[in-house]
């Protein structure tokens, strides 16, 4: 018989008279934590993951320079960048970056702070277990307070009117966005872009924003200020011949996904030419098939033809000939844009092109940039949609991938804002008014949750004093002034004055939040540190090489 108590398993096992066996596979090669030794290693595996985005917060925040295994660089301050191009091994640490990835697909913004929440959330865990408070209990009293903390944003909170004629609020909130992001010093210019970018795709009836009709192209060189919004769409290709016209008004859209070559049987076939008259037959035959094609463009009334596939030279030139634009090697996402943004159908075949089936812009032109040969195609005022192109430019590719991911931050925070127009005030303030909700719901629990709900308030304060740590200003000292007089004037707008504007009021500042974005990172962090305090036991294999 073997006598084998609970405790042994996984370590090694021993039968009444001594003798080793094994019960898991390759035991030998595992490792084991267990308990709070468990729960200690894996709060300090997330720590060091949110001391490392700490100081990327506020608008003071630092940028953080990331190479990958085959060299290419990104410098950016974006939480969820970060997190993703760290390439973080560690299960807990995977964790947080999965963390900050939802918070920036559901709302886009915020993916620092929420990190930088978690991981204070855990290091005040690490306390209360120390003290012999259970695990469970904590998660208990995190889960309360996180309710009180929702309750208190949506009490503060503030919803303001806007509409197509006056997107003044739209623009503040994403000048908040934009002022932690390295397109800071023109964020006026830039937040105006983003809004009047959503504002022309949104149905605002609906509260909905689609996303995928605003496209963001980048191209290096000019100067951050030249970035523009195109009211339309921009192709990066060319016109396929130089001769062709390069700036075509009331543009009559043909879009193909069939190539403009003769058709290839698909059975295996060979043919004999053992005449000159035979090969000049197929030759005739082969351009009879390419003058077809295009005619059949023409006869539609087409002006421009885009097309999904490339085609040779000959095919080019009888359209140049035709007097017939082209544009070949389009993408079948920006096919499906042009369709929906021109009002015209994708053909699959030339016999089903008809005049109905085109699509209509107001213009075509052709741009060349600086003395390198880059070209881009401009379609613009198109006929049916609101389909429309933010277009970077930047000094690097760098500038110019930052800027991409700080306008979609933006975009995001927009689109939210058209969904639920509520607000809270940035700068720490919201947080700071949170913690004093939960310390004196905290009082009225009896049980030892008041302790977690505790840590909690104090845990929030980590938001703040980052931003004032950042920004060069005494933490404890800043955020201590900022609490008392909170609670002595009663003024939940009150925040750390990062920019050393003179006022601690961020509604005199300008400093908005969406109410959504922030009970989504108390929400998203709360759950992920309960996950993180469940766990008592972590098994490991060895790597096999």
């Amino acid at each position: 018989a073997f006598l084998v108590s609970k405790s042994f398993i996984m370590s090694l096992a021993f039968d009444e008279y001594g003798r080793p066996f094994l019960i898991v596979k390759e035991q030998s090669s595992k490792q084991r934590l267990r308990g709070i030794e468990a729960q200690k290693a894996n709060i300090t595996a997330a720590k060091s993951v949110a001391r490392t985005l700490r100081s990327s917060l506020g608008p003071k925040g630092m940028d953080k320079i990331l190479q990958s295994g085959d060299g290419d660089i990104t410098i950016t301050n974006d939480g969820a960048t970060i997190l993703e191009r760290m390439e973080v091994e560690h299960q807990i640490g995977k964790l947080l970056v999965e963390l900050s990835r939802s918070q920036d697909f559901e709302i886009g913004d915020g993916t620092t702070g929420v990190v930088v929440l978690a991981g204070a959330l855990l290091e005040h865990a690490e306390t209360l277990l120390d003290r012999g408070i259970h695990p469970l209990r904590i998660a208990e009293g995190y889960e309360m307070a996180s309710k009180v903390a929702i309750k208190e944003l949506e009490r503060i909170s503030e919803q303001f009117e806007f509409s197509r004629e006056n997107i003044e609020p739209l623009v503040q909130t994403c000048c908040t966005t934009l002022s932690s992001k390295i397109v800071n010093r023109c964020k006026r210019e830039m937040a105006e872009i983003c809004v009047k970018a959503v504002m022309s795709v949104a149905d605002l009836e609906r509260k909905d924003v689609n996303l995928d009709l605003i496209k963001l192209e980048g191209k290096v060189g000019g100067k951050l200020e030249d970035t523009c919004l195109v009211n339309g769409i921009v192709l990066d290709k060319d016109i396929s011949h130089p001769q062709m016209c390069k700036d075509i008004k009331d543009a009559k859209i043909a879009i193909l996904t069939c190539p403009f070559e003769p058709p290839k049987p698909k059975t295996k076939h060979k043919i004999d030419i053992d005449t000159p008259e035979k090969y000049e037959e197929l030759r005739v035959q082969e351009q009879k098939y390419f003058t077809d094609m295009v005619q059949q463009c023409k006869d539609s009334g087409a002006t421009l033809v885009i097309c999904q596939w490339g085609f040779d030279d000959e095919a080019n030139h009888l359209l140049m000939q035709a007097d017939l634009p082209a544009i070949r090697w389009v993408g079948g996402v920006e096919l499906e844009l042009l369709a929906i943004a021109t009002g015209g159908r994708i053909v699959p075949r030339f016999q089903e092109l008809t005049a109905d089936k085109l699509g209509k812009a107001g213009s075509v032109r052709e741009v060349a940039f600086g003395t390198i040969k880059e070209r881009m195609v401009l379609i613009e005022d198109c006929d049916v949609s609101k389909a429309v192109t933010i277009f970077v430019r930047g000094g690097n590719k760098m500038m110019v991938d930052e800027t991409k991911r700080s306008l979609h931050d933006a975009i995001c925070v927009a689109r939210n804002l058209v969904r639920s127009n509520h607000i809270v005030y940035g700068g720490g303030s919201a947080e700071i008014a949170c913690g004093i909700a939960v310390e004196a719901a905290a009082d009225s629990i009896p049980g030892v949750e008041q302790y977690a709900m505790r840590a909690f308030s104090e845990a929030l304060e980590s938001v703040p004093n980052a931003l004032a740590e950042n920004s060069g200003l005494p933490p404890i000292e800043t955020v201590a002034t900022i609490k008392a007089r909170q609670l002595k004037e009663k003024n939940v707008c009150l925040g750390i004055d990062c920019k050393e504007t003179g006022t601690c009021d961020m509604k005199e500042q300008g400093v908005f939040e969406t109410m959504v974005g922030k009970i989504q990172q108390i929400s998203l962090a709360t759950q992920v540190v309960k996950m993180i305090l469940k766990i008592d036991d972590v098994i490991t294999a060895e790597a096999a090489y």
